[in-house]
């Protein structure tokens, strides 16, 4: 049976920083608010776009101002989600070289514009399934995405890896009973002082002769 590597996307796949970057500071401008640096809206990535305008804004913004900011977030980014954003480093090289494990994506992004990036990127076709914060009724760290690609790639649990660089995606694995791996370049390493994967790598290049073992 091939293992089944699943992916967290932005900070594990792709540096996204600096579209995401301008992208909030679109709408904080808007609202009149300052600017915040790469390293802040790191720190607000992860949970899905609801949940990062909620940040953006503020815990005292109007639920109506939310949404309205989604909706322009959302319509910016689309159109500059690929101004800046790049694989990181050994990303493309380890995905070919990956070709006998079945590789999907779950992600908290939404699941439109994650097909397009990775399309974007040239790296779509190395995944079975992609699937995005609006795929299901739940995100991250509900475990229904791993089922599902479990599902999609007759998959069995002993062999599956959830990768990412968040404690959401330790627990997303830990709830679905997968073996987890953090990397250490992204956004929200940090969390994994309290919430540690089974493995954490410092490359990309490093995730194939681990997963190989």
């Amino acid at each position: 049976m091939k293992p089944v590597l699943i992916f967290d996307l932005d900070g594990t796949l792709v540096d996204s920083k600096k579209d995401l970057t301008a992208s909030v500071n679109y709408i904080r401008e808007k609202f009149d608010l300052p600017v915040l640096t790469e390293e802040e809206i790191a720190g607000l990535i992860g949970d899905g776009a609801v949940m990062l305008i909620r940040r953006t804004l503020g815990p005292r913004e109007t639920e109506s101002n939310v949404q309205s900011a989604l909706q322009m977030f959302l319509a910016y980014y689309r159109a500059h989600m690929l101004d800046h954003t790049v694989l990181y480093a050994g990303v493309r090289e380890t995905l070919d070289r990956l070709h006998d494990c079945r590789l999907a994506v779950l992600t908290n992004k939404p699941v439109h514009f994650s097909c397009a990036m990775l399309d974007g990127l040239g790296i779509y076709r190395h995944f079975t399934a992609v699937y995005g914060g609006n795929s299901f009724d739940q995100k991250k760290p509900a475990p229904v995405g791993i089922y599902q690609i479990l599902s999609d790639t007759k998959g069995q649990r002993e062999r599956t890896w959830m990768i990412g660089d968040s404690a959401v995606d330790v627990l997303t694995g830990r709830n679905a009973g997968i073996t987890t791996c953090g990397v250490t370049y992204g956004y929200n390493t940090d969390s994994f002082k309290s919430t540690p994967p089974d493995f954490l790598i410092d490359r990309f290049s490093d995730l194939e002769p681990l997963i190989r073992g």
